[in-house]
C-alpha cells in the first residue's frame, strides 16, 4: 500500500508542472496594481497624473477595485488621500473587511517609497485590462459563431462595434497644448492661406461664391447639405466632386447609400461630356457622342474618386472604412448620400427610436471628422413641413428631418432651393427675375463665419450645378447686388424637356433627385 501511495505521489509531481504550464491565466500585473495603490496613499500628487487613465474595473483583483473606488470618491470630493482616509471611506462603504482590513492597506504602502513611475505602471495595468477585454470579446464571438441562428453580418457589426468601443473608451488620450504651441500653429496656417492664390484655407468647392463665404471646406468640419427630394442634393454633391477631383486632383470618397456606384458614375459622365443623362440612360448615342465619351472620360478614369455603395452602412463600418481609405489612398474629403440611410447596428439600437439613432449618427459623424481631421459632407432630407408651408417654400433649420441634433452638431448647414420645382417662374425679389434653371444655395448655419445665400445655374438634362459668372468678375458676396449688375437674359438657360411635369404622380416626394431627366 505504501509503495502504491509513493507511486501516485511521484506521478502527481510529474503531472502538476504540465498542468500549471497549460492553464491560461488572464493577463494581469498584480505587483504593479499594488505599487499604484500604495504610491497613491503615500503621495496624492501621483493620482493627478493617472486619474484619467485608471478606473476601478481596470484592476484585476477585486480588492484593488474597491480600494481604488474609495480613492476616487475622496478625490472627487476634494478630500485628502492617505491610509487613514482611505480606510475610513472603505469602512463607510462596508468594504474594509472585504479588502483585508487596515493591515492590507499598510502592506501596500510598505511596497513602494514614491510615486515616481506611477504613470508608466498605470499604462501597463491598462494594457493588461484591454487584453482581458479582447479575450472576453473574442470568446463571445467564438460562442456566437457556433450558433446556427447567428447572422454573420450582424455578428461582424457587433464585433466591430465592440472593438470600436475599446478604442473610444480606453485608448483615446487627452492632449493639452499651451498657447505658445497653438499660436505658432495658427500663424503657420495663416501663412499657408497667404501663399494660396485663391486665398482659401480649406478645400475649394469649385463654386466661387461658396468659397468666398466659407474659405473652402475646413478640416474637422461636418457640413450638412439638405433639401426636399427633387431639389438636386446628389447633383450638387457630384458637381462638387467634379470640381474638387478632376480640376484640383484631390482624393474624395463617396458613400452612396441610396444610388448604386454605376448610377453615380453615369451622372459624372453626363456632367463631364455634356451628354444628357436621358440619352445615356436609354443608350441613344450617336458616333459623335461615343467619341465625346471616349475622349472626355479619360480624366475621369484617372481621377482619385472612390465610391462605396454599401446599403445601410453602420457608423462603425463607416469609421473603419474612412481610416483605411485615408491610410491607403490619402483621402482628403468624405461625402455621404444620405445620412438618414445610415444605421448604428449595436445591441441597444432596437430600444431607440429613429430620432435618437439620427442624433447618435450625427454626433459620431462630427466626432469622426474631428478625429480624422478631414471635412465630411453629409446630405440630409428635410421634413414635409416645407411642402405644407405657404409662401416661397424656402427651407428653415427647423425643417431638418428626424433630429435637431443635426443642426447642433453641424459646422455648416446648406439648403438647396429651386422655386421652379414648385411651379414658380420668377424669384420673390423686387426685380421678379426669372428662376428657370436656377437654384439658391442658402447658408443657414456657419459656425466659423457669416450666413449668406447665392444663386447657381442648374443644368437639368446634365443634372449639374455651375457658377453664374467666372471667378474674379465680382467680389461682392451679396447676391442681390450682383444680379442688379448682370445682364440676366444672357444667363438664363432654357429647360431642355419642357414636357416634364414635376407634379405628376410618378415623382414621389419621398424620393431624392433620382428622377431628373
Amino acid at each position: 500500500m505504501k509503495k502504491m501511495n509513493s507511486l501516485i505521489q511521484e506521478e502527481d509531481k510529474k503531472f502538476r508542472p504540465d498542468f500549471i504550464k497549460n492553464v491560461k491565466i488572464p493577463p494581469q500585473a498584480l505587483d504593479l496594481e499594488e505599487a499604484i495603490i500604495g504610491s497613491i496613499m503615500i503621495d496624492k500628487k501621483g493620482l493627478d497624473e493617472i486619474i484619467d487613465i485608471l478606473f476601478p474595473e481596470i484592476f484585476y483583483k477585486k480588492e484593488h477595485q474597491e480600494i481604488f473606488r474609495s480613492i476616487q470618491k475622496l478625490y472627487y470630493n476634494s478630500k485628502p488621500i492617505d491610509i487613514y482616509t482611505v480606510s475610513n471611506q472603505l469602512k463607510e462603504d462596508k468594504n474594509l473587511e472585504f479588502i483585508g482590513n487596515e493591515s492590507y492597506l499598510i502592506e501596500l504602502t510598505q511596497k513602494v517609497i514614491s510615486s515616481a513611475h506611477i504613470e508608466y505602471h498605470s499604462r501597463i495595468v491598462q494594457q493588461k485590462f484591454i487584453l482581458r477585454r479582447l479575450i472576453r470579446i473574442s470568446s463571445d464571438i467564438i460562442e456566437n459563431c457556433y450558433d446556427d441562428s447567428t447572422d454573420v453580418f450582424e455578428l461582424l457589426d457587433k464585433a466591430e462595434s465592440k472593438l470600436f468601443e475599446i478604442n473610444q473608451k480606453y485608448l483615446r488620450e487627452k492632449t493639452y497644448e499651451n498657447t505658445q504651441i497653438l499660436i505658432m500653429k495658427a500663424i503657420d496656417k495663416i501663412k499657408k492661406v497667404e501663399s494660396n492664390k485663391e486665398g482659401l484655407s480649406g478645400i475649394s468647392s469649385g463654386f466661387y461664391k461658396m468659397d468666398q463665404i466659407t474659405s473652402g471646406w475646413q478640416n474637422s468640419d461636418l457640413i450638412i447639405v439638405a433639401s426636399r427630394p427633387g431639389m438636386g442634393k446628389t447633383s450638387f454633391m457630384l458637381s462638387m466632386v467634379r470640381n474638387i477631383v478632376i480640376q484640383q486632383g484631390i482624393p474624395v470618397v463617396i458613400f452612396s447609400l441610396e444610388m448604386s456606384s454605376i448610377q453615380l458614375i453615369t451622372r459624372l459622365i453626363s456632367s463631364e461630356t455634356g451628354i444628357s443623362s436621358e440619352k445615356l440612360k436609354k443608350a441613344r448615342l450617336s458616333n459623335l457622342d461615343w467619341k465625346s465619351i471616349l475622349q472626355k472620360t479619360d480624366k475621369l478614369k484617372k481621377s482619385p474618386i472612390f465610391i462605396d455603395d454599401t446599403p445601410s452602412l453602420s457608423i462603425f463600418s463607416f469609421r473603419a472604412k474612412c481610416r483605411r481609405l485615408i491610410s491607403q489612398h490619402g483621402i482628403k474629403l468624405v461625402m455621404i448620400d444620405y445620412m438618414q440611410l445610415m444605421g448604428i447596428s449595436d445591441s441597444g439600437s432596437k430600444l431607440r427610436n429613429r430620432e435618437q439613432e439620427i442624433s447618435i449618427i450625427s454626433r459620431n459623424l462630427k466626432s469622426i471628422a474631428k478625429e480624422l481631421d478631414i471635412p465630411i459632407i453629409a446630405l440630409s432630407q428635410l421634413s414635409r413641413a416645407v411642402e405644407t408651408r405657404g409662401g416661397s417654400k424656402r427651407p428653415l433649420l427647423s425643417d431638418l428631418r428626424e433630429s435637431g441634433a443635426i443642426e447642433q452638431d453641424a459646422d455648416i448647414v446648406l439648403f438647396i432651393y429651386r422655386p421652379e420645382y414648385y411651379g414658380f417662374n420668377t424669384w420673390d425679389s423686387d426685380e421678379k427675375d426669372s428662376c428657370i434653371g436656377q437654384a439658391e444655395i442658402i447658408i443657414a448655419k456657419h459656425r466659423n463665419g457669416g450666413l449668406n445665400k447665392f444663386r447657381l445655374k442648374f443644368i437639368n438634362d446634365q443634372v449639374k450645378f455651375i457658377d453664374f459668372e467666372e471667378k474674379g468678375i465680382s467680389s461682392s458676396l451679396v447676391w442681390e447686388e450682383d444680379y442688379k449688375k448682370i445682364d440676366k437674359e444672357s444667363f438664363f438657360i432654357e429647360t431642355v424637356n419642357e414636357n416634364n411635369d414635376f407634379f405628376s404622380e410618378e415623382y414621389s416626394q419621398d424620393e431624392d433627385d433620382l428622377n431628373y431627366h
